[in-house]
């Protein structure tokens, strides 16, 4: 649900926005913004065009929140004076729906900003930029769908659904013979050879993988999907070390890879706490994030980060693929990994939960790609610098996302409006 807070007059007359200010114009502007982003984004919005602008159209519309129980309302504030009382009355009575609140330049000082700022399950946006309606209308698109988020987890021996408080998230715990069963049922078939013939053509060059090794890593793939499905999940993540120490599987990088670009979870090591940063950074950026392992450099005083799987597409799920290298799974060699050649310079997010209450979050920056051999490790494997940070050795958390773009405020702004603590990296 939506609604435009303003006086009911027809042109304001000294004080910002200012007499300049088409009130009629721009509630329209904010209306088809809006109405875009729902549209784009699978979202039924109700707006209230009646202007919120005394206690008695306050309360009515407080009551209709109420009946409505909608999943998220976003207010307009339109007025520097007159818009704040009706708005702070709003968070203070409107339960617990997400609410964001968008003030265009001209509509906000910065003391009409501090009562706002710790109001729980709230945000407000202050921004001269009218297309932030967008981004709230996905914050607010987030927080429901994070609630409805099953993910499949593969480990141990039995089924089991786990709920997360605050996001709302299900894990959903199979055990490892549920995956054995599905990848016996996988035969080699059109799809099997498009996907093998797609990373065969697209890849910068091929190092140990064969032939079959690749039609292989094509079937589990087909095998994570099957699974998800059956057991009506987003996401995939598998506690993979056991199975492949076993012989019992071919490790599943390129399929986890293929899930990440696709923006589903390809999560590894059952780690459930990547695998709700990754459907986060899917859902928020449209992008994949890459799960990895730190190893503080001590003598550049920076963060390397590795992995044998990663999703090309960093850029964005709709945005063309970085270069990679077909190679072997690093600490068994067998089967087919990925490393994905990181684009130099470029300026990160690090995130991951810690928890589904808290997450840990900083910025940095590529500084070159690492290969293997002559280091260790695996088979993606970069070094970047991280922004606030005096001694690498104090960078907080493992398996954290590395993220394309200086993603901080938007993740901050998020965590505002679902309810969840951000700690500095």
């Amino acid at each position: 649900m939506g609604a435009f807070v303003r006086p009911n007059v027809e042109k304001y007359w000294l004080g910002w926005p200012g007499t300049a200010y088409d009130i009629k114009g721009h509630q329209e502007l904010y209306t088809k913004t809006m109405t875009a982003a729902a549209e784009r984004l699978g979202v039924a919005l109700e707006l209230w065009q009646e202007p919120i602008h005394n206690d008695k159209t306050l309360t009515a519309y407080l009551e209709k929140v109420a009946k409505a129980a909608p999943d998220g309302v976003l207010l307009t504030c339109m007025s520097l004076n007159a818009a704040w009382k009706p708005v702070n009355n709003f968070l203070d009575k409107r339960g617990k729906v997400p609410t964001v609140v968008f003030s265009p330049m001209g509509t906000s000082f910065t003391q009409h900003l501090h009562y706002s700022r710790n109001a729980k399950n709230a945000f407000v946006g202050a921004s001269q930029d009218v297309q932030w309606l967008a981004m709230a209308m996905r914050m607010l698109k987030t927080v429901w769908d994070m609630k409805q988020t099953r993910l499949c987890i593969v480990r141990g021996n039995k089924v089991q659904d786990t709920p997360l408080d605050v996001i709302g998230t299900t894990l959903h715990y199979v055990p490892h013979q549920h995956f054995l069963d599905a990848i016996k049922k996988v035969e080699e078939s059109d799809e099997v050879r498009a996907i093998a013939a797609y990373y065969t053509k697209e890849a910068k060059k091929i190092v140990e993988p064969t032939k079959d090794d690749i039609l292989a890593a094509a079937k589990n793939y087909i095998a994570c999907r099957r699974l998800m499905e059956a057991e009506k999940c987003h996401g995939f993540s598998m506690d993979c070390l056991g199975p492949i120490g076993r012989r019992q599987i071919q490790p599943p990088c390129l399929a986890f890879m293929r899930l990440r670009d696709e923006g589903i979870v390809g999560a590894c090591e059952a780690d459930w706490n990547a695998s709700i940063s990754s459907r986060l950074t899917h859902l928020l950026f449209e992008r994949p994030g890459f799960m990895q392992d730190p190893a503080p450099n001590t003598v550049n005083n920076t963060l390397m980060g590795a992995h044998c799987t990663s999703g090309a597409n960093l850029d964005g799920f709709d945005k063309p693929h970085e270069p990679f290298i077909l190679r072997s799974h690093s600490e068994s060699a067998l089967g087919v990994a990925v490393q994905v050649l990181w684009r130099v310079g470029q300026k990160i997010t690090l995130m991951k939960f810690t928890g589904p209450q808290k997450i840990i979050l900083g910025t940095g920056r590529v500084l070159r790609n690492i290969d293997t051999p002559p280091s260790g490790g695996c088979r993606t494997s970069l070094e970047c610098e991280v922004d606030d940070v005096a001694d690498s050795r104090d960078v907080k958390g493992f398996h954290q996302l590395f993220i394309y773009g200086d993603l901080e405020d938007e993740f901050k702004a998020y965590c505002q409006l679902a309810g969840i603590e951000v700690v500095h990296i």
